[in-house]
C-alpha cells in the first residue's frame, strides 16, 4: 500500500534530486542498462525498478562521498520501508538524519519529504501517535502533499482502534530530532568499505591471457589500410591485429600486392592492390608482420614519381613513360641558341619572328646614284623609308619597337608600357583592351625558366 501512494514521489523527486537520470521501468529481477556513471544516479534507477538492494547499495556509496545529501538520505529511507522484508528502523534512521540536515539548510520541500517518510517509518514500527504528529509537521510545511490525506486517515484509523492506555496511543517524537548526521555518514562510509572488500574477495580469479594471436586478432570488420609515399618509397599499413606470421602469404609482384591470413572463424581474409598505380621494384620492396599491423614498404620503380593512389583506375601502372618529357632546349643547348625565342602573341594567325620582321624593316635600302637639284626631295623621302638604329647601339628591334611606341596612340602606349614591365620584358602588346584587364604574367621562351635576380 505504501508504495502505491508513495509511487508519484519516487517519480517526482527522482527527477530533481542529486544525480537523476532517465527512469527505466524494470522489475527486480531484471539486470538494469545505467545511463548515468554515478552512484546516486544508479540508485535511482534501481529504486524507480523496484530492486531496492541494490538502490540500498547505492545510496549507500552515494552518502559515503556526500554525506551531507538530504535527498540521498530520504531515498535510502524509501527503500528501505519497500525492500521484503522491510527495514523500518534503518529507514526511520535515515528519515531523522534527513529532517536534521533539511532544516539546518533551511528546505521546506526537504523537511517535508523527510519528515512523511520518518512518518511514514514510524507507522510501520506501529508507533501511531508519533506517525500522526509527524504528518501533522507535513502538513504545516506542505499542505498540498497527495499522498498525505491517506497516511492521516491511516494513523487515525489505528489510533481509534486502540484500547486505553495504550503506548502507542502517546507521540513522544520532537519536530527536530535527535539525530547524529556525522556518524551517519561514518557508517555509510565504513558499510561502502567493507561491501568493496567482501566484493574484491568474492570476485572470481583470472588467469594471465597468453599471447594467443588468434583470440586477439581483429575482426575483418575493423582491419583497414593507410598509406603515405616517400621520393623513393610508398609505405602501407595494413591494421590487423594478430596475424600469424607462419601462415600468412604474402606476394608482392612490380604492378601487384597481395596479402592473405587465417581468421579465428576459419576464413581466410585476403588483401590485394592490383594494379598498382606505378610499377615497383619488387626485388627492393619489403614486409614486415607485427602484433597490430602488417606494414609493406615498397620500392618506386621511378624514384621521384607521385602517386595520386595505391592502385591505377585506368587499369594498368604507371610507368616512366608517362612522365613528363625533359625540353629540347636542355638536351641541345646549342641548337636552342640556334633557335631565336618565340615570345608569346594574342594574334590569331600565330607568333610573329620579330627579329626576322624588324631586320627587313630596319634593312637600308642599296645605294643609288644621286639625283639632281629638282629631285632632292624623292632622295629625302626614301632616306625615310628605314629606321637609322644607330642612336640604339646597332638593334634593330629597339628601333623597330621604338618606332612603333613614337607613331601609336594612347590606347597603344599604354598597353606597351604595361606590358613590357609586368612580364619583366618577355611580352609586348599593343592591345589595351586585353593589357588593362589585369597584371601580365612572366612567360620567357620555351625552353627556358623565369627567375628572380640573385637566384
Amino acid at each position: 500500500m505504501e508504495e502505491i501512494m508513495s509511487k508519484h514521489m519516487a517519480s517526482s523527486s527522482q527527477s530533481s534530486g542529486p544525480g537523476s537520470s532517465e527512469t527505466i521501468t524494470l522489475n527486480r529481477d531484471t539486470p538494469i542498462q545505467h545511463s548515468a556513471k554515478d552512484a546516486a544516479s544508479l540508485g535511482a534507477d534501481a529504486l524507480a525498478a523496484s530492486n531496492y538492494p541494490l538502490a540500498i547499495s547505492q545510496y549507500t556509496k552515494a552518502i559515503a562521498n556526500h554525506p551531507q545529501a538530504v535527498d540521498y538520505y530520504i531515498k535510502r529511507s524509501t527503500a528501505y520501508t519497500r525492500t521484503s522484508p522491510s527495514n523500518q528502523a534503518a529507514a526511520l534512521a535515515d528519515a531523522e538524519v534527513a529532517v536534521v540536515l533539511a532544516h539546518n539548510r533551511g528546505k521546506r520541500e526537504s523537511i517535508a519529504q523527510a519528515q512523511l517518510r520518518r512518518g511514514i517509518a514510524l507507522f510501520g514500527l506501529e508507533r501511531y501517535a508519533d506517525a500522526g504528529k509527524c504528518f501533522e509537521w507535513v502538513k504545516k510545511m506542505s499542505p498540498k502533499e497527495k499522498s498525505l490525506l491517506i497516511w492521516e486517515a491511516k494513523a487515525q484509523g489505528k489510533l481509534s482502534s486502540l484500547e486505553n492506555g495504550d503506548s502507542k496511543d502517546e507521540a513522544t517524537v520532537k519536530e527536530i530530532p535527535d539525530a547524529d548526521t556525522e556518524k551517519a555518514g561514518a557508517d555509510a562510509k565504513k558499510a561502502e568499505t567493507a561491501r568493496a572488500i567482501s566484493e574484491k574477495a568474492a570476485a572470481p580469479k583470472t588467469s594471465t591471457p597468453t599471447a594467443n594471436t588468434e583470440t586477439l586478432a581483429s575482426p575483418p570488420s575493423k582491419i583497414r589500410h593507410e598509406w603515405y609515399q616517400s621520393s623513393d618509397y610508398v609505405t602501407i599499413d595494413l591494421l590487423a591485429k594478430g596475424v600469424p606470421k607462419d601462415r600468412a602469404t604474402v606476394d608482392i609482384q612490380p604492378s601487384s600486392l597481395s596479402i592473405s591470413f587465417p581468421l579465428p572463424t576459419g576464413a581466410d581474409y585476403d588483401f590485394s592492390l592490383e594494379p598498382l598505380f606505378a610499377a615497383v621494384d619488387s626485388s627492393g620492396s619489403t614486409y614486415k608482420i607485427m602484433s597490430t599491423k602488417v606494414e609493406f614498404v615498397l620500392k618506386k620503380a621511378t624514384p621521384g614519381q607521385k602517386w595520386h593512389s595505391l592502385e591505377n583506375p585506368h587499369g594498368l601502372p604507371t610507368t616512366s613513360n608517362t612522365t613528363t618529357p625533359i625540353p629540347a632546349a636542355i638536351l641541345n643547348p646549342k641548337a636552342a641558341q640556334d633557335t631565336p625565342p618565340a615570345y608569346p602573341t594574342s594574334s590569331r594567325s600565330g607568333p610573329k619572328n620579330w627579329d626576322k620582321l624588324a631586320a627587313d624593316l630596319t634593312k637600308k635600302p642599296a645605294s643609288k646614284p644621286d639625283k639632281d637639284a629638282n629631285n632632292g626631295g624623292d632622295k629625302a623621302d626614301e632616306e625615310d623609308t628605314y629606321i637609322d638604329d644607330d642612336d640604339d647601339g646597332g638593334d634593330p628591334a629597339n628601333a623597330f619597337f621604338k618606332k612603333i611606341f613614337k607613331d601609336a596612340d594612347p590606347d597603344t602606349k599604354r598597353a606597351m608600357m604595361k606590358s613590357y614591365q609586368e612580364s619583366n620584358g618577355t611580352a609586348l602588346s599593343t592591345n589595351w583592351s586585353e593589357v588593362g584587364k589585369g597584371k601580365v604574367e612572366t612567360s620567357p621562351p620555351e625552353g627556358m625558366v623565369a627567375r628572380k635576380w640573385g637566384e
